[in-house]
């Protein structure tokens, strides 16, 4: 059984964190692509532990929470019907954000519905001391959850984003 050094290790997790893929990364490093999915896999499970321990008994005024989409495998379009696997296609990892520290509290990835943003709301209602305000985007299902898990006077303010198109004329 071969070990990769410490050295290349390292060399693997940080291309990773520079944003290569796993084949990028295997073929820039000279390492097997199941050993670097194998490596990421365990550091990932390490950090997500580490995660665990540290972020619970926190007191914070403000949170921001958001969504960031990604896709495993392949994307889905909008006339495809749903992918039959939960671990392939359209993932969504929502996160909340400590505002004065930016500090990640908690975050949850899964399909962008009411169960995956249950989940998230009740991992950070076990993290957070007290009731802090909220900002959030337009997403329905966080009005309900966030109510039914901090309680019903918790500040909660919605944050709309408007984006307008600007004319460039460049004249030659």
């Amino acid at each position: 059984m071969n070990i990769l050094s410490r050295d290349k290790q390292i060399e693997v997790i940080a291309t990773l964190t520079e944003g290569l893929g796993i084949r990028a990364t295997a073929r820039i490093t000279g390492v097997n692509r199941e050993t670097v999915g194998t490596l990421a896999l365990r550091v990932g499970r390490g950090c997500a532990e580490l995660h665990d321990r540290m972020m619970v008994g926190l007191h914070i005024n403000r949170l921001e929470l958001d969504e960031i989409w990604q896709y495993v495998g392949r994307k889905r379009r909008q006339h495809e019907k749903p992918l039959p696997s939960d671990e392939r296609g359209d993932v969504w990892t929502f996160f909340a954000l400590a505002a004065s520290t930016r500090a990640i509290v908690a975050y949850r990835s899964g399909r962008r519905d009411g169960a995956t943003t249950d989940d998230f709301i009740q991992d950070l209602r076990q993290r957070v001391i007290g009731t802090p305000e909220f900002s959030t985007d337009g997403w329905h299902p966080y009005k309900n959850t966030i109510r039914d898990a901090f309680g019903s006077r918790v500040a909660h303010g919605i944050i709309t984003k408007t984006y307008s198109v600007t004319h460039l004329v460049v004249r030659i």
